[in-house]
């Protein structure tokens, strides 16, 4: 059998990220899972499918209902945006935007 290696991208081609740190208000205690959910049909309704494939949203950290999202660098705004327009008695601010996952993980606390 042969085997088809992949080249891997050259850096210059790959798609920049930034890590986007958000925090959940919410009268009770929110799972990580229903965090997700709640992050992906709110970029989806603001978004469209496109959008949300575009955003390249990556579910990374979640602790204390704080969390981490890697997203495209281009789509940073929009998906912040999508995010203050949840609704459900739950808020999501973004508490802090960086290039580097270790500076993210300081804000979250972990």
């Amino acid at each position: 059998m042969i085997e088809i290696k992949i080249k891997p991208l050259i850096p210059s081609l790959r798609e920049k990220k930034r890590y986007l740190v958000y925090e959940i208000t919410s009268p009770k205690k929110i799972k990580k899972l229903e965090a997700e959910q709640i992050i992906k049909t709110a970029t989806k309704n603001f978004l469209g499918e496109f959008g949300l494939a575009k955003a390249g949203i990556l579910f990374l950290d979640y602790k204390n209902n704080k969390g981490i999202l890697r997203i495209n660098n281009k789509e940073v705004n929009k998906v912040r945006s999508a995010l203050t327009l949840v609704n459900n008695k739950k808020i999501i601010k973004t508490i802090y935007i960086s290039g580097l996952l270790n500076k993210a993980k300081e804000k979250i606390g972990g």
